[in-house]
């Protein structure tokens, strides 16, 4: 740790921490609760991966090739 740290904001870094660790415990607690009431379906969320809800640019559906050997 810096020795520019001061004893009162290492307090207050560990005050900050811990607020956020209780309220990520409380919010998976309610999700839990969620998910066993059947309100919410199991597992991790997985949001679409839309290119223009992500910001990028449209790609176009790649077109498939045939080889000149005949193979697939």
């Amino acid at each position: 740790m810096p020795e520019s740290y001061g004893k009162r904001q290492r307090q207050d870094v560990k005050a900050r921490k811990a607020a956020a660790r209780e309220e990520r415990r409380l919010a998976r607690a309610k999700r839990d609760a969620d998910r066993a009431a059947g309100l919410v379906e199991s597992g991790t969320p997985i949001e679409a991966a839309d290119p223009v809800v992500l910001g990028l640019p449209e790609e176009a559906e790649p077109a498939e090739t045939s080889r000149s050997d005949g193979s697939a």
